[in-house]
């Protein structure tokens, strides 16, 4: 089905991990508030007056992500994820009562990628600096009329785009279309083969930052690797690690051996940045941000992290439960 919302008033599966991964879980989705909708205007999405299997439904909503306007601003990549409190059986009638609506126009679509999981993206990038309005009419479901409507704005900031280029060693940062920062970089060597697959190579595609943290401890747990007289061992704490998918890739500042950025890829899979540059992007760095990088055998997969934009929007529409 194609949608193109309305605008709003101007005011309103993992991967073989990398190296390079974290000592802790991936990347948290921390849990806003989520606030009972206000009067919002009618959207073009239809309302079931039955499910198709003719039973009521129960269902509410267990988190949505990203956070809200007043917590965080989101790049222009971002996706909205949905997961329900339960498992939804009929996926199209829960589908027809979310809305996206926003300040520029535009044209995006949900993809069920789990029984409890939806997640909406937009066929072209978001444009920088609006407000999107996603609202869930969930009182609207047959048989859920004591359930809550719910809503969340969120505040799409600066239109950051980066392009790692592993065969020539360097990072540029796009910001709102212009060349802001050249940053020297390390990518990961290869080597390393587990089930096929090389994990000591950074993945070609495009990535969605997904959050980030001053220090992240990375070991090599991952390869199950724990003891400290194992020659490959490793646990560091790494600065300014900006997360780009599931399975451990990070741009972070490279710990030592600068002598290889800009020259060569030496990282267990990471982009490995000057210790400037490295600060510099995390400073400016919003979930969602786009980073594309390009030149290696390895494929990023769309379900690694937030990599939907792996997949074409022709693609992306089949994951939607309303056809046509």
């Amino acid at each position: 089905m194609k949608r193109v919302t309305r605008m709003l008033p101007a005011l309103v599966a993992l991967v073989a991990a990398t190296a390079c991964a974290a000592e802790s879980a991936p990347v948290p989705r921390p849990h806003a508030s989520i606030v009972q909708a206000a009067a919002v205007a009618p959207t073009p999405s239809p309302t079931p007056t039955s499910t198709s299997s003719g039973k009521k439904i129960k269902v509410g909503i267990a988190d949505i992500t990203p956070m809200g306007e007043k917590t965080e601003k989101v790049g222009v990549g971002f996706p909205i994820i949905v997961t329900f409190d339960r498992d939804v059986k009929d996926k199209a009638a829960v589908e027809a009562v979310l809305s996206v609506e926003s300040e520029e126009a535009h044209e995006g679509a949900w993809r069920w990628v789990s029984a409890r999981k939806v997640i909406y993206r937009t066929k072209t990038y978001w444009k920088p600096y609006q407000k999107v309005l996603f609202t869930a009419r969930l009182s609207e479901l047959p048989g859920n009329t004591g359930a809550k409507n719910v809503s969340r704005r969120f505040a799409v900031g600066s239109k950051n785009i980066s392009v790692v280029d592993t065969r020539k060693h360097t990072m540029k940062v796009y910001r709102n279309g212009k060349l802001a920062k050249k940053i020297p970089i390390s990518a990961g060597k290869g080597g390393l083969i587990r089930n096929g697959v090389d994990v000591y190579l950074t993945t070609s595609g495009v990535h969605l930052t997904m959050g980030k943290k001053a220090v992240e401890t990375m070991t090599s747990s991952w390869m199950g690797v724990t003891d400290p007289k194992d020659p490959r061992y490793y646990k560091e704490e790494i600065p300014w690690a900006v997360r780009i998918s599931d399975s451990g890739e990070y741009v972070h500042q490279s710990a030592g051996y600068y002598q290889y950025l800009g020259r060569s890829n030496q990282s267990h899979g990471c982009v490995r940045a000057t210790p400037a540059g490295a600060k510099w992007f995390y400073t400016i760095a919003q979930r969602g941000d786009v980073v594309k990088i390009t030149g290696t055998k390895r494929k990023l997969q769309w379900n690694n992290g937030w990599s939907y934009w792996q997949l074409s929007y022709s693609q992306w529409k089949r994951g939607s439960a309303l056809k046509g």
